[in-house]
């Protein structure tokens, strides 16, 4: 990013692990130096209901909330949840979408359907990369690394070393799990060459 400030957006529904990836993300940039602000809105989302957050860093940073039409990346766990909130980026910013659909209650009940061409609505709105996520963390032997693959996905863009992405996934994953992270994490990293 060239910019002072980079402003990142995260979403998806609950249970995908947006949450874990926003806290390995503040901490490298804490680790790079940078002055790092989050804030995570989930209310009533168990399991299934939506759920964003915003990451901000760089020199100084004042508030922890990015405007519409600021946003360098959207980094999104789901389809329809990168739809939603494609507003917050900016002219030519990174839309780093999981190829997942997963419909909401209004959909499985019927009220509603799920949007059709949403890939076509998002490649409009910037540089739209489509990660078949799922299928890595599968091959890696557990679905619930999709979040730290999308991350290693995001570190194309972002100029941290390798060392701090390690060590904020060592903070922030159980033992146990750290390797399988930092091995979804390598397999993100070499999926597109930016």
């Amino acid at each position: 990013m060239k910019s002072d400030t980079t402003n990142i957006v995260i979403c998806g529904v609950g249970g995908q692990g947006i949450i874990l990836a926003s806290n390995v993300l503040c901490y490298a940039a804490f680790l790079e130096g940078l002055d790092v602000k989050k804030s995570e809105v989930h209310g009533m989302a168990q399991r299934g209901g939506s759920v964003i957050t915003h990451v901000r860093f760089g020199e100084k940073i004042y508030s922890p909330l990015i405007e519409q039409g600021k946003g360098n990346v959207i980094l999104s766990f789901e389809k329809l949840e990168a739809l939603r909130y494609i507003h917050y980026l900016k002219k030519n910013g990174i839309v780093i979408v999981n190829d997942r659909e997963i419909p909401p209650m209004s959909v499985l009940t019927g009220t509603v359907s799920y949007p059709v061409n949403i890939e076509r609505k998002l490649k409009k709105s910037g540089k739209t990369f489509f990660i078949d996520a799922a299928k890595i963390a599968l091959e890696l032997g557990n679905i619930h690394v999709v979040n730290i693959i999308l991350l290693g996905v995001l570190s194309k863009f972002l100029k941290f070393k390798q060392a701090s992405w390690e060590k904020a996934i060592k903070e922030n994953v159980k033992e146990k799990f750290v390797e399988l992270n930092i091995a979804a994490f390598d397999r993100g990293k070499n999926i597109i060459t930016t």
